[in-house]
């Protein structure tokens, strides 16, 4: 690490911060409506994004600054294992062609908003619907929190904000500054602004990695250099080489699974798909989509080369920013520092319109205020955004950023235990909704309770994501277990509730409702945005 404050590179980044800073409050004026003051239009866009938009948008909503840290770090520090996010980007597009149409479609059709106004909607259950929105806002939390460690990390390398013994308020100033704006703007433009953003922010990831790949390369002498010193440093460490251990294997393949199954149950997902203008955006995306497949992969060979360049880090999530600073000149270093902040600004926002639009449609309306109007539902739902960006603040700088980290994995098994309700209910309403609920909470216990009980030689508690599977002996992905289980409880609870003909809740979707089309006469006008999904 170099010693000082890097000029050049501060420089560079605080160019681009500026120029998105602007392009962020630009955007409030961005395909402007007549009516301004609805969820739809500050949460959604005004559902008016075409297959570009959404695809810088769900791009940089899926490939966020903590991928960008996070990935090459898992390579850099436990080898082959750390690309399992490759083979589970590759597995999610065709799993979400199946579904996403269908969920764009009812939910245009019905004016839901989230996740869980389709499955309140679709059950007739406002406790279910509950259930869905408060996983979506837990997931989410510490998810925000990671964007901003990833923001700090950058600056720790640039040098900005001094020592470890220097005083909290210096030390933390720039990363404070940097959720002002985040803030401000996104209460101003709502979600116009990431999307807007999103164009210069993969951008700048594109060619970053382009650079690195060569340049990189060139510098350590060849990727034969770089797989051999990786290799070896594997085999001493005792990790088994470039391959992973079999004892490994139940590890890797139900953790890329089970992330796949998750991927697109968290509301920021949903929330840029529900953004689209219509069901053929939907579908052209998810065939374009794997290009970012395509640079995660060579992302992940960055924690090579950093063992290649001798990088040395306490922090692993500093690997990668230190490469940029060692190998790249001063300048382009400040390019790639500007690539990993502004690639935490995009997601961070739409992650905190997401977890908003969820307390305001499915918590606010639902239980506090039946009778909001649109304008008080977009203004609850700024303020929302805004408290949201401040409990991922605070978490950030009282917390150990490791503890970030394992919550964040623990966020990824909560949401995998909505996908029956949400999935299952786009192309069968069999489930009971009292089954789907009880398959929820086994889900959510048996979960949090393997993952309180996985420790790391830094935590006692919550100190990974993967635990012996019962019955099987592998050790393998506790979130993915959990949602068999999840699966299995429906099933049987939903077989011994219909047998005692228990009420089942009213579905106001029909079959018609999921293929339909923005195009398709009664789509738009069936339910305005402002009473659609309400409960029977």
């Amino acid at each position: 690490m170099k010693d000082g404050v890097n000029g050049v590179a501060l420089g560079v980044f605080i160019f681009f911060f500026l120029a998105v800073t602007v392009m962020g409050f630009l955007a409030a004026r961005w395909r402007r409506a007549a009516d301004e003051q609805s969820l739809d239009e500050w949460g959604l866009g005004g559902r008016s994004f075409g297959t570009w938009v959404t695809w810088f948008l769900l791009g940089g909503d899926l490939y966020t600054a903590y991928t960008f840290v996070a990935v090459p770090a898992a390579i850099y520090a436990a080898g082959a294992a750390g690309f399992f996010a490759v083979p589970y980007t590759i597995l999610v597009y065709p799993l979400i062609f199946t579904f996403l149409p269908r969920l764009w479609s009812v939910s245009h059709k019905h004016g839901y908003v989230t996740t869980s106004d389709f499955v309140r909607g679709r059950f007739g259950s406002k406790g279910l619907s509950l259930a869905v929105a408060v996983t979506g806002i837990l997931a989410t939390m510490p998810y925000i929190a990671l964007q901003l460690v990833g923001i700090q990390a950058v600056l720790d390398v640039m040098g900005v904000g001094g020592g470890e013994n220097t005083n909290w308020f210096v030390k933390d100033l720039p990363l404070l500054i940097a959720f002002g704006v985040l803030a401000a703007y996104t209460y101003s433009s709502g979600l116009r602004a990431p999307a807007l953003i999103a164009f210069v922010k993969d951008t700048l990831i594109y060619i970053v990695i382009a650079v690195a790949i060569i340049y990189i390369p060139i510098k350590l002498g060849g990727f034969d250099e770089i797989f051999k010193a990786a290799s070896d440093k594997y085999t001493a460490a005792g990790a088994g080489g470039l391959v992973p251990a079999e004892a490994g294997q139940w590890t890797y393949a139900t953790l890329a699974l089970g992330s796949a199954l998750a991927l697109f149950m968290y509301p920021h997902s949903i929330t840029a798909t529900l953004s689209s203008r219509s069901r053929e955006v939907i579908r052209r995306n998810t065939t374009i989509l794997p290009l970012y497949s395509l640079m995660l992969g060579l992302l992940a060979l960055l924690g090579f080369m950093a063992i290649a360049a001798g990088v040395k880090v306490t922090n692993g999530q500093l690997a990668i920013p230190q490469l940029f600073e060692n190998m790249f000149p001063d300048w382009f270093a400040g390019v790639a520092f500007a690539a990993i902040g502004i690639g935490a600004l995009v997601p961070a926002a739409i992650m905190s319109i997401a977890a908003a639009n969820l307390f305001t449609r499915n918590i606010y309306k639902d239980f506090i205020r039946p009778d909001a109007t649109p304008q008080q539902e977009t203004r609850v739902s700024k303020l929302v955004s805004l408290l949201v960006k401040v409990g991922a603040l605070v978490f950030v700088l009282t917390m150990d950023k490791t503890v970030a980290i394992n919550f964040q994995l623990l966020g990824g098994i909560w949401i995998l235990q909505t996908f029956p309700a949400l999935v299952g209910g786009l192309f069968t309403r069999w489930f009971h909704r009292w089954a789907l609920l009880g398959g929820w909470a086994v889900g959510m216990l048996y979960g949090t309770i393997a993952a309180y009980g996985v420790a790391s030689p830094t935590q006692k508690h919550f100190g990974g994501s993967s635990k012996e599977i019962p019955g099987i002996g592998e050790i393998g992905y506790i979130g993915l277990t959990a949602f068999v289980l999840n699966v299995v409880v429906s099933v049987v609870l939903t077989f011994a509730l219909r047998a005692f003909n228990a009420p089942d809740g009213v579905d106001e979707t029909s079959p018609r409702d999921y293929t339909a089309d923005a195009g398709d006469p009664g789509v738009e006008t069936e339910l305005p945005p402002a009473t659609a999904g309400s409960t029977h």
